[in-house]
């Protein structure tokens, strides 16, 4: 989990009200996060540092001194800043001429920029610290190590407007980097600066490399690695700054362009945007200035607070809890207090809520934890194994009978193990819309994925490989209440040199057998099996599985060199 260094002064300043830490403790949780370390009381205030982990990753605005102090403020009562009036589409869009122009080149390379202007005040060495950590977590955990989001900081006061933010060749464009005295190229920097050694796989791969300068030609950066010296050297006393944020993704660069805006203004400072021209849609339009609100509201129902919480909260109680936590509410009466409806608008720096889940939990937080007492079970209940785990085992029995060996496997990956190297479409594959990770991103529609990629790392075991796993799968379904549905299902696969339909089909008849169904087979036209070499199982009608020879292409795309067969079976259904 991540974890900040706070500088005391600046902490306690940023809520308004100093804490003994005993009370800090209590009051962190608001905040989802935890004293880490007490700073050194023998140090004065000043130089004090109050060591802080946060408990969630969801929750990149409070990676920073500003955003754990606002939290606190909000939750205690405090005031705080009228964001909206920050954002460029609810007024502030005064860009001055400050206009970034972007590269069609880069379309393809680092595609998408935002940027934007602080005001107002020197900044002081606190502050210096806090936003180069900000950058650094926001950057390393919520932008992959850098690769979906570079963040830089520059004297605006010596850049000459246009900026370009345009391809370049790594071995004709050079420049001083930060740290050196020297000029080195593009591609110098990736294999010889400390940082670019640290991201240079970002870029290696390019024929070209990002480079941001301005209308003098000045260098200022060459994202996502490294600033220059002459203009992305920022120190304490600097008045005005700019702030830009590159990446793949435009929605994370805006709300990490949020986050920043809004904990500078927390500390007094103007924020004034910046016009960024991409020749390309980005989206969210070609002309982009931040900070910018783009997120979506969220429902709920006060029944469905009461019901999960297990409380018995009116609308009103719901909404005051809502509000401390930073959220716009409004609330629609409904035909029963249960039913009045709870709609929320997230702060401008949030972008966690995808279920009416997350707003119940923001209720419980606003509430307070130490709200809910315990409370001992009202019914004597006797545990035992559910009836879909008893028929798990079941079928892991006779698997384990056939000489199969089980597997146990991640249910998320990525795009390419799950979609691409298994030639399906994407229409219902379950993805994450703020994954950590791109190895992450996908919630599995099939095992036979994952038993291919285990196949494809056993090359060197004697065959034939016999393997299976009953787990979980997930997919898109629109008849489902939460528009996705999640199953228990078995997969299994033999790899040989002589795997064939006919091996399966009889594998797939003791399976059945053995859980006591009848079936039929019926012809299928799965793009991950050979045409003519799959079959369709049907139980009382319903097609319940499949299995049959794996297409070469498939094998092909995990580099497996024998013939395969599959197959699946939904487990739930045959219970």
């Amino acid at each position: 989990m991540p974890k900040i260094e706070c500088n005391e002064k600046l902490f306690f300043n940023a809520i308004g009200k100093k804490y003994t830490y005993d009370v800090l403790e209590d009051v962190l949780p608001c905040a989802k996060a935890e004293l880490d370390e007490k700073p050194d009381m023998s140090l004065s205030e000043d130089e004090r540092v109050v060591k802080i982990e946060l408990n969630d990753t969801n929750r990149p605005d409070l990676w920073s001194t500003n955003g754990v102090a606002r939290q606190i403020r909000l939750h205690e009562g405090g005031k705080t800043v009228d964001y909206l009036k920050l954002m460029t589409n609810h007024g502030n869009n005064n860009y001055e001429n400050r206009v970034v122009e972007v590269d069609s080149e880069l379309k393809d390379i680092r595609p998408y920029m935002v940027a934007f202007m602080i005001a107002g005040k020197p900044i002081d060495d606190p502050m210096l610290k806090d936003i180069i950590q900000t950058q650094e977590k926001l950057c390393w955990n919520f932008g992959r190590k850098r690769k979906t989001i570079s963040m830089g900081v520059y004297r605006i006061d010596q850049i000459n407007f246009p900026v370009k933010y345009h391809a370049v060749d790594p071995d004709k464009t050079s420049f001083v980097p930060l740290a050196c005295d020297s000029p080195m190229t593009c591609r110098q920097i990736l294999t010889e600066h400390p940082k670019g050694k640290d991201f240079g796989w970002i870029l290696k791969d390019f024929k070209k490399f990002p480079l941001l300068s301005d209308a003098k030609d000045e260098v200022l950066s060459m994202a996502p690695i490294i600033n220059s010296a002459t203009l992305g050297a920022v120190k304490v006393g600097d008045k005005d700054l700019m702030v830009e944020l590159t990446g793949d993704n435009i929605e994370n660069l805006i709300l990490s362009a949020n986050i920043v805006a809004c904990d500078f203004a927390d500390q007094g400072y103007e924020i004034k945007p910046i016009l960024v021209k991409h020749p390309y849609d980005t989206g969210l339009g070609k002309d982009i200035m931040v900070p910018y609100y783009f997120q979506k509201p969220t429902k709920t129902t006060v029944g469905a607070i009461n019901k999960l919480l297990g409380s018995d909260f009116d609308a009103k109680t719901a909404e005051e809890a809502l509000i401390r936590m930073g959220n716009t509410v409004k609330v629609s009466k409904g035909s029963s207090p249960d039913k009045d409806e709870i709609t929320l608008s997230p702060a401008p720096y949030r972008n966690d809520f995808l279920h009416e889940v997350d707003i119940i939990e923001d209720v419980m937080i606003g509430m307070n934890l130490s709200y809910f007492k315990p409370t001992r079970p009202n019914d004597f209940t006797v545990g035992k194994l559910s009836d879909v785990t008893l028929f798990s085992r079941k079928a892991k029995e006779i698997m384990v009978g056939l000489g199969y060996q089980e597997m146990i496997f991640n249910y998320l990956g990525s795009k390419k193990d799950y979609i691409d190297k298994m030639n399906i479409s994407a229409d219902k594959v379950i993805e994450i819309l703020n994954p950590m990770s791109e190895n992450y991103q996908f919630v599995r529609p099939s095992i036979i994925a994952s038993l291919l990629r285990a196949e494809s790392a056993a090359a060197n075991a004697i065959f034939p490989h016999k393997i299976f796993e009953i787990g979980k799968v997930a997919f898109l379904d629109e008849s489902e209440n939460t528009g996705t549905k999640t199953i228990q299902s078995l997969g299994f696969m033999t790899a040989s040199n002589n795997a064939n339909y006919n091996d399966a089909a009889s594998e797939v008849a003791s399976i059945l057998y053995f859980l006591g169904h009848k079936y039929e087979v019926k012809e299928t036209a799965d793009p991950r099996f050979i045409a003519g070499r799959q079959a369709g199982i049907l139980v009382n009608g319903n097609q319940v599985g499949i299995f049959g020879e794996v297409h070469p292409q498939v094998l092909e795309n995990w580099q497996i060199g024998v013939p395969c067969v599959a197959g699946e079976i939904d487990i739930e259904e045959l219970m």
